[in-house]
């Protein structure tokens, strides 16, 4: 599992940041804690401000 940051592009506010296994189980995550059934659920005036979704990689 990685962790995953994601951002709102327009303001660059964090929605959320956690553990999934990849960009799509993030974004489904983030949904849900806002809650909504997954990422698709959202309403369409959310998704296209545009949604940055980034892998953090933590270099030990």
């Amino acid at each position: 599992m990685s962790i995953f940051q994601i951002r709102q592009k327009a303001s660059g506010a964090i929605l959320w940041t956690g553990s999934a296994d990849n960009a799509q189980v993030a974004l489904d995550a983030m949904a849900r804690e806002a809650g909504y059934r997954d990422f698709a659920s959202l309403p369409e005036s959310i998704r296209a401000t545009g949604i940055e979704t980034a892998k953090l990689d933590m270099i030990s």
